[in-house]
C-alpha cells in the first residue's frame, strides 16, 4: 500500500514591483486555557514569513526603490491585507510592501 506524502511546490513565485509573497503563520488551535478551537472559530494570524520579493517600486525618475523587507523576514501585517491564492496545497498572500506593518526581529 502506498502512502501519500506532502511535497513542497517547485514553482518559483516572482512578484512584480513592490509586491511580496508571504506565507501566513499557522493559527493557534487552542486557547490559553486549553480549549480546542474548531477551524471556523480560529482567527487567521496577521503574521507570516516573506517567501519572495519584487524588484522594488518604480520611481518617477525611472529608478527602482529598494524594498525594506527580504526573503525570510518574519512580518506583521493587517488582517485584511494582501490577496490570498493557492499553489497546489500551499496558501500564500500577495501584498504590497506598504501593507506590512513591522518586521519581527529574532
Amino acid at each position: 500500500m502506498a502512502t501519500a506524502t506532502k511535497v513542497k511546490s517547485k514553482i518559483k513565485l516572482a512578484p512584480i514591483g513592490d509586491r511580496v509573497v508571504v506565507e501566513r503563520d499557522e493559527s493557534e488551535g487552542r486557547t490559553a486555557g486549553g480549549i480546542v478551537l474548531p477551524d471556523s472559530a480560529q482567527d487567521k494570524p496577521a503574521r507570516g514569513r516573506v517567501i519572495s520579493v519584487g524588484t522594488g517600486k518604480l520611481l518617477n525618475d525611472g529608478t527602482r526603490s529598494k524594498l525594506q523587507v527580504k526573503v525570510g523576514d518574519r512580518i506583521i501585517f493587517t488582517s485584511y491585507s494582501g490577496e490570498g491564492f493557492r499553489v497546489g496545497d500551499d496558501e500564500f498572500l500577495l501584498m504590497r510592501e506598504d501593507e506590512i506593518l513591522a518586521v519581527l526581529e529574532d
